[in-house]
């Protein structure tokens, strides 16, 4: 068997795949990484496919390029969930997908409670 392409041990290495559950709307986490990637200096935009953002960036360790793909499904499990598949591979880009990663769950956390919910105005729980 021949040797392993040093570019794809780099692939290997640096990888970053995930999947996670986020309560905000598809286009809203398309908006969200679009903006968090290209303040990091990323380029990013949306595929030809939709529901799908492309991350490109300069050349990362021995990689003379690296790329990222962020895609989105609405209406997983239950409406109003999103499902976000997290792909991408690179010395800094790796890192900052996990970095958005933990960005998007922070999200999820923070959705405000909805308004007009009849237990949220008695205190005492009654």
């Amino acid at each position: 068997m021949g040797q392993i392409n040093p570019y794809d041990e780099e692939l290997r290495r640096t990888a970053y795949q995930k999947k996670v559950v986020s309560r905000l709307s598809p286009p809203d986490v398309l908006n969200l990484a679009i903006a968090f990637f290209s303040e990091r200096g990323y380029r990013a935009g949306r595929t030809g496919r939709p529901n799908h953002v492309f991350l490109f960036g300069k050349a990362e360790g021995s990689l003379p390029r690296v790329t990222g793909e962020i895609a989105v499904r609405a209406d997983v499990g239950k409406p109003g969930t999103t499902l976000v598949t997290l792909d991408a591979a690179g010395e800094r880009l790796g890192p900052t997908m996990e970095e958005f990663h933990r960005h998007l769950r922070a999200q999820r956390r923070s959705v405000p409670a909805t308004t007009g919910n009849a237990t949220s105005s008695d205190p005492g729980g009654r």
